[in-house]
């Protein structure tokens, strides 16, 4: 695959795992893990499936020559041990709980779990990137640049829109806070922690998918700053001038990415 469908499948699998982790909670929030979700991630991480008594398992290769196993399950754990040590813990049947040996391992499984909840997703969520080639070179940035600018040009959101999510994977750019939130526009920024213990949002990249029209505010805004905030409402609203607008959003993407590289 190309570096472009690479870095689409990354997102793709960083949502799903995000979506598997907003799914599973503790006992008393009522929330179950989305197994079909899980499932998914697990095949593309290429994990073997096993079932045993009423488990659903999952083997994981590791450097030695024992996988670690993975149980299908709201805390999603991995264990370092057998199958069948998983299955007695996890599962036991009556013959196994009358053994004290037994007992103690059903009750106290800290010794082989590796991991839980969102270290296991983090744990699957990696396996399924790591085949991914993500290098990359200028060419590549450049016909990232080229598909959003044409796009854009010819009225195509949908295209701009994954143009823009991909420059916002590459120079790690988020979703706008709640005092940034515009209506009717794809908006992407750079957050950053300042000195007093605030945060400030830029640059960012406004795309108004209603009038398809793109604009780039070139500074970083203090979330406490009324009267900035204000004026990036202004430059979506074509009452107050961009740092740039149309295709050479595009260019100051592309260039900021390889001048990260």
């Amino acid at each position: 695959m190309s570096f472009r469908e690479n870095l689409l499948k990354k997102i793709e699998i960083d949502r799903m795992a995000d979506r598997v982790n907003l799914s599973m909670g503790p006992p008393e929030s009522g929330r179950r893990i989305d197994r079909e979700l899980a499932r998914r991630l697990l095949e593309i991480a290429g994990y073997e499936r096993m079932e045993t008594r009423d488990l659903e398992l999952y083997l994981i290769p590791m450097a030695s020559d024992r996988p670690n196993v993975l149980v299908l399950d709201n805390d999603l754990p991995i264990y370092n041990t057998t199958p069948d040590d998983v299955a007695m813990r996890k599962s036991p049947v009556v013959k196994e709980m009358v053994k004290i040996r037994n007992i103690i391992k059903i009750l106290n499984d800290s010794n082989v779990v590796v991991c839980k909840k969102e270290a296991s997703v983090e744990k699957i969520r990696s396996d399924c990137v790591a085949p991914l080639d993500l290098s990359y070179g200028p060419d590549d940035i450049g016909e990232i640049e080229n598909q959003g600018v044409a796009s854009l040009e010819n009225g195509y959101g949908d295209g701009v829109a994954e143009a823009l999510e991909l420059f916002a994977e590459l120079l790690h750019y988020t979703l706008p806070p709640k005092e940034l939130k515009i209506p009717h526009h794809t908006l992407f920024g750079k957050m950053t922690e300042v000195p007093d213990g605030g945060r400030s949002f830029g640059p960012l990249v406004l795309y108004d998918r209603v009038h398809n029209s793109l604009k780039l505010i070139d500074r970083a805004i203090r979330l406490t700053d009324k009267e900035r905030i204000q004026s990036a409402w202004s430059v979506s609203e074509g009452n107050a001038e961009p740092s740039a607008d149309g295709p050479a959003v595009f260019s100051f993407l592309k260039n900021a990415v390889l001048a990260e590289q």
